[in-house]
C-alpha cells in the first residue's frame, strides 16, 4: 500500500508543477478592471489569454524570452505598463502609415478608423508618420477612458506578453 500512496502524491506533485508551468508560460486567466475596452471587453469580466501567441515570456521580466510571431491589426494584446497588465486593441503595426488631423479637434486616422486625440496626445505623438519598426500602436476601445499609446507611445513588439482569445 504504500508504493500506492506514492504513486498518488507522485500524481498530485507532477499535477501542480504542470499547473504552474501552464499558468506561468501558456494560458491565463485573467478578470478586467477598468473600462478603457468597453464596449468589447466590460469591467469585471473573465478573458483568457494565450501567452503563447506571440513568444515565450520571460518568468523573471515582463518582455518575451523567444519571439516568433507579431501581433495584428484587431488583435487585443496585453502588456505591463507600470507594472499592471493591460489590454488594448492593436491598431497599427510596424511602418503603418499615421495621418494626423486638427481640423474640428485632434483625429488620427489608422486603416480608415479616425481616433479622437486630445491636444496634449496630439503634441506628443504629431511627429511620428508611421508606427516605428518592433513596435505597435496599442489603443482602447473605449478612446474616452482609454491611457493607451496616445499617452505613453508605441508599445515595444518584445514586450507584449499575450493575445486575449476568449471574453
Amino acid at each position: 500500500m504504500k508504493s500506492g500512496k506514492r504513486h498518488l502524491i507522485a500524481y498530485i506533485i507532477a499535477g501542480i508543477l504542470l499547473g504552474i508551468i501552464l499558468r506561468v508560460f501558456v494560458i491565463d486567466v485573467e478578470k478586467v478592471s477598468g473600462t478603457s475596452m468597453e464596449p468589447t471587453i466590460k469591467e469585471g469580466e473573465t478573458v483568457l489569454i494565450n501567452k503563447l501567441a506571440y513568444g515565450i515570456e520571460n518568468p523573471f521580466s515582463n518582455n518575451l524570452l523567444v519571439h516568433w510571431a507579431e501581433p495584428e491589426p484587431g488583435d487585443i494584446i496585453t502588456y505591463y505598463m507600470n507594472n499592471k497588465l493591460v489590454m488594448k486593441r492593436c491598431v497599427a503595426t510596424e511602418n503603418t502609415v499615421l495621418d494626423f488631423s486638427k481640423d474640428s479637434g485632434y483625429s488620427l486616422s489608422v486603416g480608415g478608423t479616425k481616433i479622437p486625440l486630445t491636444e496634449q496626445q496630439y503634441q506628443r505623438i504629431k511627429y511620428d508618420t508611421s508606427v516605428p519598426e518592433g513596435t505597435v500602436l496599442a489603443i482602447g476601445d473605449n478612446y474616452d477612458e482609454s491611457v493607451d499609446s496616445r499617452d505613453y507611445g508605441f508599445i515595444e513588439v518584445n514586450c507584449i506578453l499575450g493575445k486575449i482569445i476568449w471574453h
